[in-house]
């Protein structure tokens, strides 16, 4: 599966699915779904037999349509960092 290297640069803070290869079934679901079309089938099959859903590694914008189309509970998940809080203004100083 293509991911982003999770030490490399900006990817901690970059939205992105995780899919669990095992679980996908190839349903193709999430792939249809996903508007920016960051999802696609990688070459090969699973352990099962079935086409795997892979993310081509950049695009990602964490709107979730991929979860939410999946049949399977645990073959994918979005990661969506937290933004950092913005620096909240002190009580002036005399």
């Amino acid at each position: 599966m293509t991911q982003l290297d999770p030490k490399s640069p900006g990817a901690a803070d970059k939205p992105r699915p995780v899919v669990h290869p095992e679980e996908c079934k190839g349903c193709g679901r999430c792939v249809a779904a996903c508007p920016k079309k960051v999802l696609r089938f990688r070459a090969g099959l699973n352990s099962r037999g079935n086409r795997v859903v892979e993310y081509a590694g950049e695009g990602c914008v964490g709107c979730g349509s991929c979860f939410y189309n999946c049949p399977e509970p645990y073959a994918l998940d979005v990661i969506v960092p937290e933004k950092p809080a913005a620096a909240k203004p002190g009580p002036a100083k005399p």
